[in-house]
Parts: C-alpha cells; sequence; structure tokens
C-alpha cells in the first residue's frame, strides 16, 4: 500500500516519522512506498490555538488530493495536535486517513496500563486525547498546561529542544506520575522525541509515535487492513 503523509508540523515530527517507518517496514521484511507533502506549521498552530477546523480541514483536503494523485492509498497527518480537526477532514478527504489516535486505547489496554500521564499540545493535554480513549483514564497536569503548552510550541517551530524545555518536559512526567498516579508518560506530541530521546528519565514512557508508525508500516507491508 502506498501511504502519503502530511509533513512539516513541524519539521523534526516528519523526520521522525520517515526514519522510523523505514526502519519498521525494513523490520516486517517489505518495501514502501510513502510519499510526503509539506503543511505550514504557523498555520496550523493559528487554525489550533483558535479551534478553526474547518479552516485546517480544508487545508488537509488539498494535501491529501495531491496524495491521491501522486498514487497514494491513505494519508495520515503527522501531528497528534494536528488531528484536533481529524473528523472534519475525513469528511473532505479523497483517501482513507488513517488516524494516530484511534490506535492508542487499545495498545494502552494490551499493556496493562489503566493511567497516563499526557503531554503535548494544549489541546491535545486540556481535551485529554480528544476524549477518545475509552478504556484508560488520562491525567494532566492542569496548573502547568499553559507553560507547558508553550514550550512544546515553542519545539516544534524551532525543531530543536533546549535544556530548559527538557528538564520541564522530565520533570512533568516525574510529577504525574508521582503526584497523578500515572502508570506511564505519553509522548502525545510528536516532537517530544527531541526532548525525550536518548533520556532515561525514570519511569515508562510510550511515544505515541510508534504506535501510529507501526500501523502504518503494517498497512504499508500488507500485513493490516486500512482501519474502519
Amino acid at each position: 500500500m502506498h501511504v502519503g503523509l502530511i509533513g512539516g508540523i513541524g519539521v523534526a515530527a516528519t523526520v521522525v516519522y520517515y526514519q522510523r517507518l523505514t526502519a519498521a517496514v525494513e523490520r516486517l521484511g517489505g518495501g514502501l512506498e510513502l510519499t510526503i507533502v509539506h503543511a505550514d506549521v504557523q498555520t496550523l498552530i493559528r487554525n489550533n490555538l483558535a479551534d478553526n477546523r474547518v479552516e485546517q480541514a480544508q487545508i488537509y483536503a488539498r494535501l491529501i488530493d495531491r496524495l491521491r494523485a501522486a498514487g497514494c492509498d491513505c494519508a495520515a497527518i503527522t501531528s497528534l495536535g494536528g488531528h484536533f480537526c481529524f473528523d472534519e477532514t475525513v469528511q473532505r478527504a479523497s483517501l482513507p486517513l488513517v488516524s494516530a489516535v484511534a490506535p492508542l486505547d487499545d495498545f494502552f489496554v494490551s499493556q496493562g496500563i489503566g493511567c497516563v500521564g499526557l503531554l503535548g499540545t494544549r489541546a491535545v493535554m486540556r481535551t485529554r486525547l480528544y476524549g477518545q480513549l475509552r478504556r484508560t483514564r488520562a491525567v494532566t497536569l492542569d496548573d502547568d498546561m499553559e507553560r507547558l503548552g508553550q514550550s512544546y510550541q515553542d519545539m516544534a517551530v524551532t525543531g530543536a529542544c533546549t535544556a530548559e524545555q527538557r528538564a520541564l518536559f522530565l520533570d512533568a512526567g516525574a510529577r504525574m506520575i508521582r503526584d497523578l498516579g500515572a502508570d506511564a508518560v505519553v509522548l502525545a506530541g510528536t516532537d517530544l522525541n527531541l526532548a525525550f530521546d536518548g533520556q532515561d528519565p525514570g519511569y515508562p514512557v510510550i511515544d505515541a509515535l510508534d504506535v501510529h508508525v507501526d500501523l502504518l508500516a503494517r498497512l504499508a507491508t500488507g500485513k493490516a487492513p486500512l482501519p474502519a
């Protein structure tokens, strides 16, 4: 299956998707047909903060049309924050859209995880992953959400993580484990790999990107059907 990715939101996240998807497909022993289109992260941020779902969905729809013209069989958004208008995009998309949020609940249950702490954009944290976790409890640092959300946005835009930002995110994860009863911390923002890669925070960490990439790799190699 020819996979299409909407990238650029941000650039560092797109690079990680590309790296991990190619590696996952190689592990499965298959070949990869892949096309990436570029979205604008600043436009996404403005629409996300203003909850302009239709406007962003229309942008995605045009990009998905390009992916379809390139021969893609499905499309995916390389940003959990960018999923804030997922339903509106599905209504307009000319290709099946593979969610990064939908597979997470089943994954958490399969790992015996009952409560997760979320790090990501303001919208991801405020809505507890858009309210799509049905069997898993999600917690966030509500009293520090603005600072965490702004730091995440700054990191995503620059594509780099400062020492201060890394310390902030690592400490936030520890607080959710210690104070809020989380069994694991979920990197519910693709760019958080910039802060956590190569670190040993001393608590379980789940990268939501890996769950999405695993599904995309199995689709690419014909080992999984398109989700309904």
